[in-house]
């Protein structure tokens, strides 16, 4: 079964995705930019971006029934690599004892100017992970 889960972006009606799926046990999470999006203002600083899109994701995911803790995969997109040492510290910060497998990639930009960062990730649902 498919479940979606609005994050309360116009981009998502408009572009036609969702914040994101809950299938299989898993939640995918769509790229997050770091968007206010009640307000639709977004700091100027990729580290205050960075914040903004944890943010946003935390709420995501515990919307869809899990939280940071259960995140196994990470992407961090930035179209500036001096931006990563500011990025990657508040990654850092918020998956300190997470620690999920990650990329980072330097893109050439992103859809707005603005834009600086955008993180996606992956996660199980709470509940469903095993050891080994």
């Amino acid at each position: 079964m498919r479940r979606r889960i609005d994050g309360g972006s116009s981009f998502e009606r408009d572009y036609g995705y969702s914040r994101a799926v809950v299938q299989n046990g898993f939640v995918f999470v769509a790229g997050t930019t770091g968007y206010d999006y009640a307000t639709m203002t977004m700091p100027e600083g990729a580290g205050a971006q960075a914040e903004a899109c944890w943010r946003t994701i935390a709420g995501v995911l515990e919307q869809a029934g899990t939280s940071l803790e259960h995140v196994v995969r990470a992407t961090y997109y930035l179209t500036d690599r001096a931006d990563a040492e500011a990025v990657l510290t508040v990654c850092g910060r918020v998956l300190r004892e997470i620690r999920p497998a990650a990329t980072l990639v330097v893109v050439a930009g992103l859809l707005r100017p603005e834009m600086k960062v955008e993180i996606e990730v992956t996660a199980v649902m709470a509940g469903t992970i095993s050891t080994i």
